[in-house]
């Protein structure tokens, strides 16, 4: 049986929560970052395997608690070869969410297991 290919989503939390950004700018945000690491993975094996059937993407939609959490979590990425998409709002600066490619399950999810799902 084929490993399920993810793709796993992080936002920060703080903007709804703290900075008291409407739900809708944080949907957005997500949704850049994702378009955007499929732009930029499209010719990846996985993400093609990803987008064969589009009614069977797989997506976990989890939560950092901030600013430092999620750019922790690029900088560990990073540091083991995980391609993702930080992205950044701009004119402001402002990282706001994080989104690998598409990956098989087990290569990806031990760097995540310390995030909670997003609510």
């Amino acid at each position: 049986m084929a490993s399920t290919i993810i793709q796993y989503v992080v936002l920060r939390k703080d903007l709804l929560k703290e900075l008291n950004w409407p739900l809708g700018a944080l949907i957005a945000q997500s949704c850049h970052a994702a378009t955007a690491a499929m732009h930029l993975f499209y010719d990846d094996e996985h993400t093609k395997e990803y987008l064969k059937n589009l009614d069977s993407m797989h997506k976990v939609v989890l939560e950092a608690n901030d600013e430092e959490a999620i750019v922790k979590l690029k900088e560990t990425l990073d540091e083991n070869g995980v391609k993702h998409k930080l992205w950044i709002e701009q004119p402001e600066n402002i990282p706001t969410c994080l989104v690998t490619k598409p990956y098989p399950k087990e290569d990806v999810q031990k760097y995540f297991k310390k995030f909670k799902l997003f609510k």
